[in-house]
């Protein structure tokens, strides 16, 4: 029986992008207006009484667009800075959407003269693209909007649905009220609350599915995506008094944190990074059964905290601060979150250092096996059993293991993932993107 076709129903402001656009042209519109503050705090309220459902759409939009006092000039300035602040997850699967043009619709309570220009580079098809559209005067100042759109309505995302009377599985992923009054109406079949950017807990509370991130919704539907696996699902534990400026680049980086003053026993089986403040330690027994552990940035000194050689044996990459710098405020996260990224092991204090570039358009297998002759061997037979193609390799050892990188541009079942983990002297494979 052939599957159901899919349709993915994505938001605009604050989901495709960072930012409620109708905000950001305010900023730009009335740069020079004396009593601008007090303006953008009126916009910025009507924008959120919407989005929570406390005030109709229309009453919202209304008041917005005659705040504005924007021309196209203005418009064109929007643009440019829009395409700067599409959401990052978006961005990064770019690929998807080129694939799934025809599948994916724009649905916006926004307007076509930002959305368009913004949304087209990732092929998203302009006929699927549904928003607002202003109304100018001659000289392009913006004066209202059509009023006859049912996008300007309240509801106005349920109207349109209806009318498109769409076949097939139907998936919205929103921010908002109106996108969740697409899964109350019994139009869509899933909601997705997006919180990359902001999270309503009004909307949060009542999704089908919180997904902070969009690889976290092409995984959950097993979809492909530009990374393996999402990165809030990866639980980062931050152990001990740490600068919270260090924390945030580990956090802005989009990983689930955890902030505690000691290496409590209910992580032990799930954390998959951990940071540790200077003079805390770890004990063997929590290493060993830390099964998902695979990086421990630790700021200051690790040796006699951490035993780097039981480390080096499981797999675990450890990055210290022997110095004990300043720097290491944002030298050792940053470390942390580029072997994460890219499996760079570069200035790590138990691991063959390792730096290399991301590749585009390929797969990247992550393989650390024991330091015993023939291992490569056995790992490029996998690969040529499989049919695969390979783009690159790097390999590097220390008297203790092997680290070896393998990039690959052809398709993969889960099958040669089995076989790679089950040649001998394997301590560690990861699929990073």
């Amino acid at each position: 029986m052939p599957k159901e076709k899919a349709y993915y129903i994505i938001d605009f402001d604050s989901t495709f992008t960072q930012v409620e656009a109708l905000d950001e042209l305010a900023r730009i519109s009335l740069k020079n207006h004396p009593d601008k503050e007090a303006i953008f705090q009126k916009i910025e309220d009507y924008t959120n009484f919407a989005m929570e459902g406390k005030l109709s759409f229309s009453e919202s939009l209304a008041q917005r667009v005659k705040l504005l006092e924007a021309n196209e000039d203005h418009l064109k300035q929007l643009i440019k800075h829009l395409k700067k602040k599409v959401s990052t997850s978006f961005s990064r699967n770019a690929e998807f959407f080129k694939k799934h043009a025809d599948e994916v619709l724009i649905v916006s309570g926004g307007f076509k003269e930002f959305i368009t220009p913004v949304v087209s580079q990732y092929h998203i098809k302009k006929e699927n693209i549904y928003a607002n559209t202003f109304v100018t005067t001659g000289d392009g100042k913006i004066i209202d909007y059509d009023h006859a759109n049912p996008l300007s309505e309240e509801g106005g995302k349920v109207k349109l649905l209806q009318h498109l009377k769409l076949e097939g599985e139907l998936f919205g992923i929103g921010d908002g009220y109106s996108d969740f009054q697409l899964r109350e109406s019994g139009i869509i079949n899933k909601f997705f609350a997006f919180t990359e950017n902001i999270a309503r807990e009004s909307i949060v509370s009542k999704a089908d599915h919180v997904t902070p991130s969009f690889d976290e919704f092409l995984y959950v539907n097993d979809l492909p995506r530009a990374i393996s696996y999402p990165k809030n699902r990866i639980l980062c534990l931050v152990i001990g008094d740490v600068d919270p400026l260090t924390i945030s680049i580990l956090k802005n980086d989009g990983l689930s944190i955890r902030h505690k003053t000691s290496f409590e026993e209910k992580y032990v089986k799930d954390v998959g990074i951990i940071l540790l403040a200077d003079g805390e330690k770890i004990d063997k027994e929590q290493l060993k059964n830390a099964a998902k552990l695979k990086t421990i940035g630790y700021l200051g000194n690790a040796k006699n905290k951490i035993d780097l050689n039981l480390c080096t044996k499981l797999g675990i990459v450890v990055f210290d601060d022997p110095k004990n710098n300043p720097r290491n405020i944002d030298f050792i996260p940053k470390r942390v979150a580029d072997f994460m990224n890219t499996g760079a092991t570069y200035l790590s204090s138990n691991f063959p250092n390792l730096q290399l570039p991301k590749i585009e358009k390929s797969h990247r297998l992550i393989h650390i096996h024991k330091n015993v002759p023939g291992i490569m061997a056995k790992i490029n037979t996998v690969f040529a059993k499989h049919d695969i193609n390979i783009v690159s390799q790097f390999l590097m050892t220390n008297p203790e293991i092997g680290y070896a990188i393998t990039d690959i541009n052809a398709q993969y079942d889960k099958q040669l993932f089995k076989s790679l983990k089950k040649i001998e002297q394997t301590i560690k494979f990861r699929v990073l993107y």
